[in-house]
């Protein structure tokens, strides 16, 4: 086809998409591959239904109040001599009464959805031959709703906005974004969902209807000349058949008549005529179409390519199948086993196949909770130190009894001292639990392979997922064995136990050997308390070291917008606003000094809460340590 010159080869173009469409929809495998094409996206009343029907000259969708359509529907038009429609699901049989193609329509919708207005991403695929169409390929998808309608389900909305997503969100997908003109085009429902997948607007098509409606003394020529909300490949404009026309069975080309001569006729539109209407429409849908296709081939054939391989690997190794033959069965479930093995170990150890590049997962996200976690759930600990010199100077008291001591006892200090050492067992407790968390949900990923044999996979999980439950009650013993041999004999002859003399001299030897001005964390932060009249919040290149925090422009760390040194810093939590979805954090000076200017706090914002307690527990490493109460 790539090698026929324009006219025929270009129209085979769209014909051999068909094609591979319905083989994929036969399979039920049409998800393998993104097959080019146009997804018709519309809200409820945008005008949808009328569009496809005045592309084909015929009434055949079904229409009615609430979600009609439940179903996407597949729509290849293919110019031919005669006129008629062909379903996949019943072919052979070729409609030529295209009120029996609403009927059937109808009826397949409802072998799938049944009758109780559910919804299905399982696609109807119509053909429709006719001397009055150009060849395209059109995806019919629900009309966007907001509100349920009588008797249908609550979480509709949400069901219709996936299945739409499904479709658009493909590369290869051009979407056209029908729109009213007698509603705010900033409002459009389509052309919002179409911006979620198409920012830049290069895949959007827009359709303005129901121009012939707008209020008088206004016109929607900023929109069709792509002025308002530009998009790539513009905006055309159309003029479909009212509800009074349809119940009164007006014909599509009397229609058709009137909406060129609306267009021809209207002093805003008649500049513009000849590139509005649905003839236009459908012309231009053929060029994008088939232009589409030509630009995304060759990584379709290449994509297509290395599938037909694996599915030829994949045949190789089951030419000799035999399914009675019980020891390939016993060998099959050897391999998986194996298998599962092997990529649990990966998953734990590093060097995985799949390497995870979004977040932290197996071995890599409990070296975080050795790291960074632990130590930060030990700061975090409740200390108040007027409180421990009142527990000690009542112990020294209480040992003392009715005399005056002379030096503090030994028994105040292990009582004081084993009371500290208790407080590890939450944080360390703690610790297993996350860990262990993190080892069932890497279980659960090693066995998705086994998806295909559900039993297995099931069973596979109950068995690592209760042996690893058992040895975490063993770790938690050992854990609390540990401590409890602390809390048993306190050594104060051993090396690292630093007496009173000499706890002041250590401390800053200790603060002048420190890692210098070693890098600890590099990463973007948002300072989140900047007001408007200053530039807003606003997002920076953060680097922490040892001694200080600085934010540059970018990641390229040419230009620093500011160094904050660390000392006397602490860490404070900071009360999440209702409107706000990022989590804050503000760093202040102990002396009530500002820190930032002439902000007290220097408020910094993160995306997520792991993100926020990983920063945290950078800057505890580099001594800022965190104060209890919080900033609201």
């Amino acid at each position: 086809v790539g090698k026929r010159e324009n006219g025929c080869g270009m129209e085979g173009l769209i014909e051999l998409v068909n094609r591979l469409q319905d083989a994929f929809a036969a399979l039920g495998q049409s998800c393998l591959l993104e097959l080019p094409q146009i997804a018709v996206v519309g809200g409820q009343s945008a005008g949808k239904s009328s569009v496809l029907e005045n592309c084909v000259s015929r009434d055949f969708l079904p229409r009615g109040s609430g979600i009609v359509t439940r179903r996407p529907l597949v729509l290849q038009l293919v110019t031919a001599k005669t006129e008629y429609g062909e379903f996949l699901h019943c072919k052979g049989r070729k409609f030529t009464d295209f009120d029996e193609v609403r009927q059937e329509i109808e009826a397949e919708t409802d072998r799938v959805t049944g009758l109780n207005k559910g919804i299905s991403s399982i696609p109807i695929n119509l053909r429709v031959y006719s001397p009055h169409v150009l060849s395209l390929t059109l995806v019919d998808l629900p009309g966007i709703t907001k509100v349920p309608v009588g008797d249908q389900p609550p979480d509709i909305e949400q069901q219709i906005r996936d299945m739409i997503m499904q479709f658009i969100s493909r590369e290869n997908c051009l979407i056209l974004a029908v729109t009213p003109a007698n509603t705010d085009l900033a409002n459009s429902d389509a052309l919002k969902l179409a911006k979620e997948v198409d920012p830049q607007g290069l895949r959007t098509i827009g359709v303005i209807t129901k121009l012939d409606l707008m209020d008088e003394g206004t016109d929607a020529t900023e929109i069709l000349e792509n002025k308002l909300l530009p998009l790539r490949r513009g905006y055309i404009g159309v003029v479909n058949r009212s509800q009074k026309d349809i119940d009164g069975k007006k014909d599509i080309k009397a229609a058709m008549l009137a909406e060129r001569k609306f267009f021809l006729s209207h002093p805003a539109y008649r500049h513009m005529a000849d590139r509005m209407g649905t003839p236009y429409l459908q012309k231009v849908l053929n060029q994008q179409l088939t232009n589409h296709i030509r630009d995304t081939l060759p990584t379709f054939r290449s994509k297509l390519q290395s599938q037909l391989l694996s599915i030829e690997h994949e045949v190789e190794a089951y030419k000799n199948f035999k399914p009675e033959d019980p020891t390939r069965k016993t060998k099959a479930l050897l391999q998986m086993v194996q298998q599962f093995s092997v990529d649990f170990e990966k998953r734990i150890e590093g060097s995985g196949d799949q390497v995870d590049t979004l977040e932290l997962s197996g071995g890599a996200k409990i070296n975080r909770i050795f790291h960074e976690r632990f130590p930060f759930e030990l700061v975090k600990m409740e200390f108040n130190e007027k409180e421990l010199r009142r527990e000690i100077s009542y112990a020294i008291k209480n040992i003392h009894g009715i005399r005056t001591g002379l030096f503090t006892p030994d028994m105040a200090f292990e009582a004081i001292v084993k009371k500290q050492i208790v407080k590890l067992k939450g944080p360390c407790l703690k610790s297993v639990d996350l860990v262990m968390q993190e080892l069932i949900n890497t279980v659960k990923k090693c066995t998705k392979k086994l998806a295909t044999y559900p039993r297995l996979c099931e069973e596979t999980e109950r068995i690592v997922a209760g042996h690893i439950r058992d040895r975490e009650e063993k770790t938690k013993e050992q854990v609390l064995l540990l401590i409890d041999i602390q809390v048993s004999y306190i050594n104060t002859n051993h090396e690292d136990f630093i007496g009173f003399a000499n706890a002041q001299q250590r401390s800053s030897q200790v603060n002048k050997s420190a890692v210098g001005n070693q890098v600890i964390r590099k990463g973007w932060l948002t300072i989140n308390n900047i007001g408007i009249m200053k530039g807003g919040s606003k997002e920076y290149w953060f680097v922490l070291t040892a001694e200080s925090l600085s934010w540059y422009k970018d990641d390229e760390e040419k230009e620093k917008k500011y160094m904050l040194p660390l000392d006397n810093l602490k860490v404070r939590d900071v009360e999440k606003s209702f409107m706000s979805s990022k989590h804050i954090f503000a760093l202040f000076n102990t002396e009530q000094r500002n820190v930032y200017k002439d902000y007290r706090f220097l408020e910094l914002a993160c995306d997520a809460q792991e993100e926020m307690d990983s920063w945290k527990a950078s800057l505890l490493r580099a001594g800022v340590y965190p104060d209890k109460s919080s900033v609201s």
